[in-house]
Parts: C-alpha cells; structure tokens; sequence
C-alpha cells in the first residue's frame, strides 16, 4: 500500500501503518451487530453516554434505514438482539453503513455492502452517500455492475488479474 510515495508496511514506524487505518471505514458485507440499541450500534464503540444522536440520525439518513428506524416504538433505542434476529439482511447492511458514515472518516471502503439490498434501495443509498460525502473517498468492492454507475474509475479484477 503506497500512499504519497511512501509504502505504508515498510515504514520504519507502525504509527504511519495505524494513523492510516483510523482514516478507514470498512462495510463488509457479513454484518456484526451487538445485542444493544440501535443508536449504539451505529455509534460502536462510543460510550453510550457520549453518542451523538444527531449525527447517529444523520447517518441513518444517508444510509435509508433512518424510515425503518422512525417505525419503531423505541425508535434508535430499540434493542437490536441477540444475532440480530430481528432485522432483515438488508437493514443489518444499511444499520452497519451508517456505523461506518458516523465516523466519519476520509476512506469509505463498501466490500460486497449493499449486497442484500434490492437495486433501488441501493441506488438510493449511493446516491445519499456520494451527495453527502463529497470529502470522502469511496471504494466499493461489487460483483453487481448497476453499483457502479456513479463511480469516477473502475477496475475489473479478474481471477487476481487487474483488467
């Protein structure tokens, strides 16, 4: 990984290695939710009394999953559960998405993120991302091609070959 001419792994110090991976927000696209609320969720790692709701709001909103959440009587402080039973795929997907934009961090990577989505429920979500993350660097990760209508560069990898 080369970043300003530098090869982040063989800089003398892991400081370099570890300042760049706190810029990093990674989705996978197999979700871990807590069995906490909703709102610690999306701010994971934050201490409960520290969680900026509106920005655990503004989030939600740009990953659409904010309706869903509005429906519940407990709304952002409803439990999620153990395993997240109670939520579907693509709500764990977009719930983790919103983790990843509430911290917002300069690199959003999308590994397979928006997988369990239907096509306009994503299209939506990119579009919110993309509109409101525009100091952001995004790089997804699809075997979906429709995912990659708003992008600026892509590349095909294809059996590890850059095409």
């Amino acid at each position: 990984l080369i970043i300003d001419d530098l090869d982040v792994h063989q800089a003398n110090s892991s400081q370099l290695l570890s300042e760049w991976q706190n810029l990093i927000s990674w989705v996978p696209q197999s979700i871990y939710l807590r069995d906490a609320t909703i709102a610690e969720n999306i701010a994971f790692g934050s201490n409960v009394k520290n969680i900026n709701y509106k920005l655990v709001k503004q989030a939600s909103y740009q990953a659409q999953i904010s309706g869903f959440i509005e429906t519940l009587d407990e709304k952002y402080d409803t439990r999620v559960g153990e395993d997240s039973i109670l939520f579907s795929g693509g709500q764990k997907q977009r719930i983790a998405i919103a983790r990843a934009l509430y911290r917002k961090h300069s690199v959003l990577i999308l590994d397979e993120a928006t997988s369990a989505l239907d096509q306009n429920t994503e299209k939506l979500l990119l579009e919110s991302i993309i509109k409101n993350n525009s100091d952001t660097t995004i790089i997804m990760i699809t075997h979906r091609s429709s995912t990659l209508d708003n992008c600026d560069k892509i590349v095909n990898i294809d059996n590890g070959r850059i095409n």
